[in-house]
């Protein structure tokens, strides 16, 4: 790990938590971070975060065939590497 990274580079619960209201939000001191948007990447690349994205999706309305089609084609990778992430 570069040694400017933080403790909380890409885990998702620390970068972006639940909040009171149930939604996730970004923690105020990730603003001023360097590395915030990296950090986010990667924590939404690790298994919470294909889970919170496959959530996104799931709620998402498809909008007609080809809506359907990409967001049927976006859960089949997110569960691909799901999967990957079990090995």
């Amino acid at each position: 790990m570069d040694k400017t990274k933080k403790d909380c580079y890409g885990v998702l619960d620390k970068v972006f938590p639940i909040g009171s209201d149930g939604l996730r939000e970004v923690v105020a001191g990730c603003f001023d971070c360097p590395v915030k948007r990296e950090c986010l990447q990667d924590a939404l690349k690790t298994k919470d975060g294909l889970g919170f994205r496959a959530q996104l999706l799931e709620r998402a309305p498809a909008e007609g065939v080809t809506g359907f089609l990409r967001r049927w084609s976006q859960m089949k990778e997110i569960n691909r590497r799901l999967k990957e992430e079990k090995r």
